[in-house]
């Protein structure tokens, strides 16, 4: 018994899935065509915002699939997104973006703020140390600037609390100006560190303001 062909159902073509630029995902179902790539976050496309690197996702996308991109990221796509949420979505939203943008600018003033004193301190009349505060507003790290300090002057140098429970990087000898001159050139460790913001702060030598009098 010989079949009709033309009672056969005509043959599905798989469908097709795009991946965020991933290569090796072997619980890709084989159904499912890979489109090469180097590997981002691995969801089908539509899912990146779900991952953890949506900006390096969306920036990929628009690159290398801009229909795509306008498709999920366009003004025109978003504001259709805007729409379908209810009024209560949509004010929560706000609210947050609002937030954000409030907490992003306030972080952003009080760096633009903030200070780096660089202070000579005399321990006794031979000996001196160099004392640094106000590097943590700029997101420098300690350790790693005391451990540069201390290759490039051949001196100890670490991070210890000041009086006021602050840390702060004490490097041994009088090195205020050179430290200065490192930090305003702005480079390695230091980058994110405005020559403006830094400062050299003299110390007030106990006991001046009695003298005085005594004058």
């Amino acid at each position: 018994m010989s079949s009709d062909p033309q009672s056969q159902p005509a043959p599905v073509a798989p469908v097709q899935v795009l991946y965020c630029q991933s290569t090796s995902l072997p619980s890709r179902p084989s159904a499912l065509p890979l489109i090469p790539g180097a590997a981002v976050c691995g969801f089908p496309t539509e899912y990146c915002k779900f991952g953890s690197s949506l900006t390096r996702c969306k920036g990929w996308l628009k690159e290398t699939h801009p229909a795509l991109y306008e498709k999920y990221y366009s003004d025109e796509a978003l504001h259709s997104k805007l729409g379908n949420l209810s009024i209560e979505q949509q004010t929560k939203l706000e609210k947050s973006t609002a937030e954000k943008a409030e907490k992003k600018a306030d972080a952003a003033l009080k760096k633009s703020a903030s200070q780096v004193s660089i202070k000579r301190i005399e321990r006794n009349k031979r000996k001196c140390v160099t004392a640094i505060h106000g590097l943590e507003a700029f997101d420098v790290d300690l350790k790693q600037a005391a451990r540069l300090l201390t290759q490039k002057y051949a001196t100890g140098a670490s991070v210890a609390k000041n009086s006021q429970g602050q840390d702060e990087i004490v490097v041994q000898g009088d090195v205020s100006e050179e430290v200065l001159e490192l930090m305003q050139g702005g480079k390695g460790v230091f980058a994110g560190v405005p020559a403006a913001n830094v400062e050299i702060v003299e110390e007030k030598k106990k006991g001046a303001g009695l003298a005085d009098k005594d004058e």
